[in-house]
């Protein structure tokens, strides 16, 4: 596992799967959203944001969180390890709702500078409609690949997953 790319709904958990398993592993860890924007939720033009992607996913090793379609199938083609987390709606928004709660206005670790914590109608509907127009289409991209394929469903299996991970490690 050099490689690792972590995909799932907001709120499901990437940005904190993704430190653990940098941390816990020894890799670089890699939150897409930090890349994808500018300050203030500006979205980067698509050649630049392609060339980013590129520079992130040539380096040697990272654990890499984030759904972004449009660059997901050269993403999986580097990785060795897609780790997919596959909550039901409910759950991640909940977490959504929590993180908005208690970070509001403020800038995550896991976003760009400029970027604080907000919420609004598009992302809300996002979440919202995951399960039903993104999920399927992450599946279907997720045939294609040959490395390891990872499922988890719920924070349980998140966290089984992990010490079974870490006990490895150790040996």
């Amino acid at each position: 596992m050099k490689r690792i790319l972590i995909v799932g709904c907001s709120g499901s958990g990437k940005s904190t799967l993704g430190r653990r398993l940098g941390n816990l592993l020894g890799l670089p860890i890699v939150h897409m959203d930090t890349h994808y924007f500018n300050p203030g939720w500006v979205i980067k033009d698509d050649e630049e944001w392609n060339s980013i992607v590129d520079d992130l996913i040539a380096q040697e090793s990272w654990v890499m969180d984030g759904n972004y379609s449009k660059t997901l199938d050269k993403r999986i083609k580097r990785a060795d390890t897609v780790i997919f987390l596959d909550f039901p709606t409910w759950f991640c928004l909940y977490r959504v709702i929590k993180r908005f709660i208690t970070t509001y206005g403020k800038v995550r670790q896991d976003v760009a500078p400029g970027c604080p914590e907000k919420i609004d109608a598009e992302f809300f509907g996002y979440v919202l409609n995951y399960n039903r127009r993104s999920r399927p289409k992450m599946l279907k991209i997720m045939q294609s690949f040959t490395g390891d394929f990872v499922r988890l469903k719920s924070v349980n299996e998140i966290d089984a997953f992990v010490a079974k991970l870490g006990a490895a490690t150790i040996r």
